[in-house]
């Protein structure tokens, strides 16, 4: 749709280098580019509504939020059974440990045969970039660990990586799917042509920017001086989940703000190119346009000057649980997959308790002839009440309510729908850590274990798939704005030439095919034998494997690496005994010889 401004701007290196595009355009353009943006983004969460609502249900049951109930009568039986956070913490008791391995979190890969120089490069850069991730940027661990138990809830986060000019390096920052909002049929985040960022800002922080020009200038405007008092004035409401309302102080109540990744045509030649725009959610009002190119060479022109190409920098990278089976973007977790099922769970459990209060508590009917004064009776143990009546008065006239025990059907039909939510999250009774019986095989204990396993094998594949495109966002970030040379606190020096190499070298350091500390302590003891036994092997490198899957602290102080001399089989023993003598033989009958010439 075109915009239709007063105003244009050339896509070009002092564009592409410049904090804030906003100022360029009049009020009127700017609202036009606001309108634009917001259409877009209306569109868009229309389009994950189902989507959005479902996940926000998944939450509640991991959450095990409560809410009120009044049926069959108030205050009954209102039990959430923890299926889907049981599925999530076992997930994310294997994936954290597994992907997050003590200091080594980076590798960069080799081709076999690498010159020394080359393998030299690799291990600076995997070194410095695990720094990075693990030190440089505190929060990354952090975040990454509350990524993957929120994964396997909703089933679909993203991280957020880019150049942070206050803290002078490189961060990647966790946005949570319900802050993502992307048409729910684009094919993937970096072909998708608007992806919007729903940003919490607060009044000080719009105020510093605005000063600093990192904002046009908005603090004069209406809808800045007057929304922190409506907010005030209104509430926010409390948080069910948390149970908590949160304050609301003038400086302090956050505005939305939308920052849209899209494709705008600013300068009038019908191609739209890729700008970032910032607006406020309820006044629309523009409060930065920065482009999304990171270098002049990304864009490609014909002989005329024309744009022929741009290749877009791309600042999210996708994790992904399960993919969505209706083709959507947004992956399932357990909340979805186990929502419904845990919900007919949560009704059996309630039902089985209602009627086991209404075996012990129902109450009935009273006849005339019940000479019994008015009033709630109530019985302790040992305990006798008098009444006017005879016996057979009262048992003629009391008729109890006919109740039913708890229906052991119900039981049965519990157990079920448990058993096969253990199955779809693969939260078995061994992968729970609880005996499964005396008389059970090794081997059939491996091999379920080992099939349980098959499920988080997948998961983690598509974790690593992940990892690895945030990290090679991270590297090409490094080759822009890192310094000419750097020294890490761990001793580790880089160059920025070191960047320079293909990204697609940079991998997690984690197997992906390994999820589990056992499986993972068995391949480096068989990796360890296999080098003591065939020649060929490095010997030192499969022994200090061996030491890092068993989670030795510094392994290095254990294992210098020397390889003591091998010693001699027995049967080469005998040969160096036999000829050791033999030799032994002829020197003396030498020496005979020449004496007896003598």
């Amino acid at each position: 749709m075109p915009l239709n401004l007063e105003k244009t701007i050339r896509l070009d290196k002092e564009a592409i280098l410049s904090s804030n595009l906003a100022d360029r355009f009049s009020d009127r353009d700017l609202a036009a580019i606001a309108e634009f943006c917001w259409e877009g983004y209306q569109k868009d969460l229309a389009s994950r509504s189902t989507w959005f609502a479902r996940t926000e249900k998944a939450m509640d049951l991991a959450m095990q939020v409560v809410e009120e109930k009044s049926f069959p009568w108030p205050n009954a039986s209102n039990i959430v059974f923890p299926l889907v956070t049981i599925a999530a913490l076992q997930f994310h008791a294997r994936a954290y440990p597994a992907i997050v391995q003590g200091t080594d979190v980076v590798r960069c890969r080799v081709a076999g045969g690498a010159a020394p120089e080359d393998l030299q490069r690799a291990d600076r850069v995997g070194k410095y970039m695990s720094y990075q991730v693990l030190e440089e940027d505190s929060a990354w661990e952090e975040q990454h660990d509350r990524m993957l138990l929120n994964l396997s809830i909703v089933g679909c986060n993203f991280k957020k990586s880019y150049y942070d000019a206050t803290v002078r390096h490189n961060v990647s920052k966790l946005v949570l799917a319900r802050d993502f909002v992307i048409n729910y049929y684009a094919p993937d985040v970096a072909a998708a042509r608007r992806k919007t960022h729903v940003v919490p800002l607060f009044r000080n922080e719009i105020y510093e920017r605005c000063m600093t020009k990192v904002y046009r200038n908005v603090t004069e405007e209406a809808w800045f001086k007057t929304a922190a008092q409506r907010a005030l004035e209104e509430g926010e409401g409390a948080d069910k989940r948390s149970g908590m309302t949160p304050p609301n102080t003038d400086w302090a109540t956050p505005y939305r703000g939308l920052e849209q990744h899209c494709w705008l045509d600013l300068d009038g030649d019908g191609y739209e190119e890729p700008y970032i725009v910032l607006f406020e959610e309820s006044s629309r009002s523009v409060l930065r346009i920065v482009s999304r190119v990171d270098r002049v060479e990304d864009i490609d022109r014909l002989p005329n000057g024309r744009i022929a190409c741009i290749r877009a920098a791309e600042y999210f990278t996708k994790y992904g649980f399960i993919p969505s089976p209706d083709g959507g973007i947004y992956d399932i977790g357990f909340g979805i997959l186990l929502g419904p099922l845990n919900e007919s769970v949560n009704s059996l459990i309630n039902q089985l308790v209602d009627a086991g209060t209404m075996a012990n508590t129902a109450g009935g009917f009273l006849g005339r002839g019940a000479k019994i004064r008015g009033g709630v009776y109530s019985f302790q143990p040992l305990e006798w009440k008098r009444l006017d009546s005879t016996g057979d008065d009262i048992k003629k006239n009391i008729f109890p309510l006919p109740v039913r025990e708890p229906s052991n059907v119900l039981f049965q039909l519990l157990g079920l729908l448990i058993e096969y939510t253990n199955r779809i999250s693969g939260a078995t009774e061994m992968l729970a850590g609880e005996n499964p019986g005396q008389n059970t095989k090794v081997g059939t204990t491996e091999a379920m274990v080992e099939q349980g396993l098959k499920i988080y094998g997948a998961i983690f594949k598509r974790v690593w798939r992940s990892m690895k495109e945030e990290f090679k966002k991270l590297y090409v970030l490094n080759a822009i704005n890192l310094p000419l040379r750097k020294t890490s606190f761990t001793g580790t020096t880089v160059l920025r030439e070191d960047f320079l190499g293909n990204p697609d070298h940079i991998v997690p350091y984690a197997d992906p095919n390994v999820v589990s500390d056992t499986m993972r302590v068995r391949q480096a003891e068989v990796l360890a034998n296999r080098a003591w036994t065939v020649p060929g092997y490095n010997k030192p490198a499969a022994e200090m494997n061996l030491l890092h899957a068993l989670k030795i602290e510094s392994p290095e102080q254990y294992y210098t690496g020397e390889m003591p001399p091998p010693a001699p089989s027995e049967k080469l023993q005998v040969e160096q005994e036999k000829t050791r003598r033999q030799e032994l033989v002829l020197r003396h009958e030498k020496e005979m010889f020449i004496f007896e010439i003598q």
